[in-house]
């Protein structure tokens, strides 16, 4: 059996400099130490830093005053913020700045008097920190068949927005029934799907026609690895999302000689490393790596734990 493995994959820039937040914060600060939500969306890496003294909590009222909270990748309400003072909680903000380009977005749109569609999936942790920026502004789109429902005050007045991790295809899709419903409608300057999220999807396109199986390394609660899944079924062939080399099933491989492997945004590479050493010693594997593109993005942390000098690339 031969292995395709995809390259970029696993950890975007956004990621890297969450994780090396709650790193540096551990560092700093010590336990107890919070995160807001996860710091990421992948199960390891949770109970890595759960192991290390990090509560990771849902609720701000969780939090102990005087406490350090480390807010995560995808981004928080306003009203987090607010909360957190109150309480005198130290916040190291960890959101991903792809994110943070998203509220920014939504905050002018609504000061400017527009409609705002989100497109999004409903409960997703950057979805539901968007929205409260303007929530009587802003409505969230699932799919085109919503759009159909819209009823708007000015339809002169619109604008959309999207999630960072959301299928390229799916929603490119969705931007254009907006279109044709709203002419006139305004969108991003620069589009909100993340490079990381286009780079992998791009790659799982085109591998995709290689193999005859994916195999997608990331959590069930990670969007950009569920999205993963869904470009390598959409060209036609199977496509399985694991935690680990734990959860790989021998069975799948009947009849499989050649398999895609690549991870989600939130992945660390030594969960590929497993699967891949996992495929080679049941399949006698052979790998190949393929680079679709490259990747130089890198974002700084935070002033307040920010090393002296420290520059973004």
């Amino acid at each position: 059996m031969k292995i395709l493995l995809a390259r970029p994959r696993g950890f975007c820039a956004g990621v890297e400099m969450a994780v090396d937040c709650l790193e540096k914060a551990l560092e700093l600060f010590g336990s107890p130490l919070y995160a807001f939500h996860q710091i990421v969306h992948n199960r390891a890496l949770v109970e890595k830093f759960e192991k290390r003294g990090v509560t990771f909590v849902n609720e701000l009222d969780e939090i102990p005053p005087n406490s350090t909270v480390v807010f995560s990748a995808h981004g928080v309400s306003p009203e987090a913020y607010h909360l957190s003072h109150l309480r005198n909680v130290r916040v190291i903000d960890a959101t991903c700045p792809l994110v943070l380009k998203v509220h920014n977005e939504a905050r002018n749109f609504a000061r400017e008097g527009y409609t705002i569609f989100l497109i999004g999936h409903s409960g997703h942790d950057e979805v539901v920190g968007v929205m409260d920026e303007a929530p009587e502004e802003i409505v969230l789109l699932e799919s085109q068949q919503d759009i159909e429902m819209l009823k708007v005050n000015n339809p002169d007045r619109v604008a959309y927005l999207t999630q960072t991790t959301l299928s390229v295809d799916d929603t490119q899709k969705i931007v254009q029934a907006l279109r044709r419903r709203f002419p006139t409608i305004k969108g991003p300057s620069r589009e909100d799907i993340c490079y990381a999220t286009q780079n992998r999807q791009d790659a799982v396109r085109i591998l995709s026609a290689e193999a005859d199986l994916a195999l997608v390394i990331g959590s069930c609660n990670s969007s950009n690895s569920q999205r993963l899944v869904e470009v390598a079924q959409s060209n036609g062939i199977p496509a399985y999302l694991v935690d680990g080399p734990e959860e790989i099933d021998a069975e799948w491989f009947d009849g499989i000689s050649t398999v895609m492997v690549t991870a989600g945004a939130s992945v660390p590479e030594e969960l590929v490393i497993k699967s891949v050493e996992w495929l080679k010693f049941r399949f006698q594997a052979t790998v190949e790596e393929r680079t679709l593109s490259h990747e130089f993005v890198h974002f700084r942390l935070p002033k307040a734990i920010r090393p002296e000098g420290q520059q973004a690339d």
